[in-house]
């Protein structure tokens, strides 16, 4: 399986594709003011505690304060606070911890009112964007991602990503770990971290410990709603989080975004610099790869399956359905369930790309089409299992219910990505409204006249819908022949099918457009 990454600018930011074998299967846009990206770290102020909830409102600069639940303190708070008082006062320049005594641990089912007062500053995480009518997610377990390894403040623990299934693998990174690791800063070692040397793994953590050194730098001197810590950009983080064998290419359409990209791979991955080239083509770089025709074909309501069959997409606030239908594939097989077993399965592959392609969260309710046998039922939920087990969002799969219906959860960060891919009318400009079909006929004759007499042009072609092309020509006296006779000129017509029926345009013998001159009364 190939896999490519194209980042397409604009003046307000930039697209990110992700695709496997030329197929679109992620889409990411990044503004030029894009705030509160996952994973950003910001000094916050405590608007308010509302203790039904447990939980505070921070000001973190965004238009709305941003909340902050007693879980999401994490169990190591009061060393956070402690440490980032000390940092604040300058009474402490060691900012990777060494030597730093962590505070006991908050109770798991406390009140936020015992550890928060109004105005108090935190450091804080986004772990989720801003979403519709709410602002950012926020935590206090600090984390700073890496490529192999995950960065956690006060903390001592070690972890093994449990994708990892090798008993002697997990052993050998936990030994390797521990004894490369510095006090009070615990790490979670991340899949791709299988099979890799401690040379590279000591690398990617001396990376994490700089950057929370800088970041804790900058807590010296910042002010309320200042980042201390930044998420990289969306392209270097799609780069650092699936950077693999499979990687063929990235292509990148602006020079100092190529720097960049090409800049960062040269840090963490020097054999796979030659992979980032620089788009030259003179159409835009998602037109060239057809990207564009795939965002139209993928992001509407309906979407067509290969071989038949199509899907129907819906969406609330939290809550999306999604409904499968086989279309004209009915009389492909050989009895009714095998069409609905062939064509629930090409869907479930579907329906896991629309989820990573729209970023949808919340809870998912696919309709899959009636099957009859068990057995059947369990293909399609092994299938969808499969198909999301490269979706980087934590997400939980149930098992067909007796009434067909499969539900899906799935964790949502980002907002979805809603591409409208329907287009304004060019006949009533999306008004739903055009002027009476019954008389295109008579003002198409008024004009012609004006323009054949008043104006004289000679050489008249008028394009028009082949409708009217079929109602001005239709018959030996039809009504260009009595044209010709009345203003003795032959008049060319031609069938343009990109023309609304009640539109038509005057052309002269080159086929330059003919203005309509009409004297005002006041002339």
């Amino acid at each position: 399986m190939s896999t490519e990454l194209l980042i397409d600018s604009a003046q307000n930011g930039s697209r990110i594709a992700l695709l496997q074998d030329k197929s679109l299967i992620e889409l990411h846009s990044e503004g030029m003011d894009n705030q509160f990206k996952v994973g950003d770290i910001y000094l916050g102020t405590v608007r308010k505690i509302v203790n039904g909830l447990n939980a505070a409102f921070i000001d973190v600069g965004y238009e709305k304060d941003a909340f902050l639940h007693y879980q999401d303190l994490g169990p190591n708070f009061n060393s956070l606070m402690k440490f980032t008082k000390m940092v604040r006062n300058n009474n402490y320049g060691n900012y990777n911890l060494k030597g730093f005594q962590n505070e006991p641990e908050i109770d798991k089912i406390g009140k936020i009112s015992n550890i928060l007062s109004k105005n108090n500053q935190i450091l804080v995480q986004v772990v989720k964007e801003p979403i519709s009518t709410k602002g950012p997610r926020l935590s206090c377990e600090l984390s700073l991602p890496g490529r192999y390894l995950v960065l956690v403040p006060f903390s001592d623990s070690v972890n093994v990503s449990k994708k990892i299934r090798s008993s002697d693998e997990r052993k050998r990174l936990l030994r390797l770990i521990n004894s490369i690791k510095p006090a009070n800063f615990g790490v979670i070692i991340r899949t791709v971290a299988e099979g890799q040397s401690v040379t590279e793994l000591d690398k990617d953590l001396r990376n994490l410990l700089t950057n929370w050194e800088e970041g804790m730098k900058k807590l010296l001197k910042a002010k309320s709603r200042d980042k201390v810590i930044g998420e990289m950009s969306m392209a270097s983080s799609l780069v650092r989080d699936l950077l693999n064998e499979s990687f063929d290419a990235i292509t990148v359409e602006e020079e100092s975004t190529y720097d960049q990209i090409r800049s960062y791979i040269r840090s963490i991955a020097p054999e796979k610099e030659k992979i980032v080239k620089l788009y030259n083509g003179k159409a835009k770089l998602f037109e060239s790869f057809g990207i564009e025709k795939q965002i139209k074909s993928l992001f509407g309501q309906t979407v067509s399956l290969p071989q038949g069959g199509y899907v129907i997409i819906e969406h609330t606030e939290a809550l999306h359905v999604i409904d499968v239908n086989s279309g004209n594939k009915s009389n492909q097989e050989s009895d009714q369930e095998s069409t609905a077993l062939k064509t629930n399965l090409v869907a479930a592959k579907e329906i896991a790309r629309q989820l990573r392609l729209r970023d949808m969260g919340g809870i998912i309710v696919v309709d899959f089409i009636d099957m009859k046998r068990a057995e059947n039922k369990k293909a399609i939920y092994e299938a969808m299992k499969d198909e999301l087990k490269s979706d980087r969002s934590k997400h939980t799969v149930l098992p067909l219910s007796k009434f067909g219906l499969m539900q899906i959860t799935r964790q949502r960060v980002r907002p979805e990505v809603n591409i409208v891919t329907k287009e304004t009318c060019p006949a009533c400009n999306g008004t739903g409204k055009i002027q009476a079909s019954i008389l295109v006929a008579d003002k198409l004759e008024k004009d012609l006249e004006h323009i054949a007499t008043i104006q004289n042009v000679d050489n008249i072609q008028i394009g028009l819908h082949p409708y009217l092309h079929a109602y001005f020509t239709t018959g030996i006296m039809s009504r260009r022949v009595k044209w010709f006779f009345k203003y003795y000129k032959w008049i060319k017509l031609i069938k343009d099918s990109s023309l609304p029926v009640t539109e038509y345009r005057f052309l002269d013998e080159s086929g330059e457009e003919i203005e309509l001159q009409i004297k005002s009364e006041t002339e």
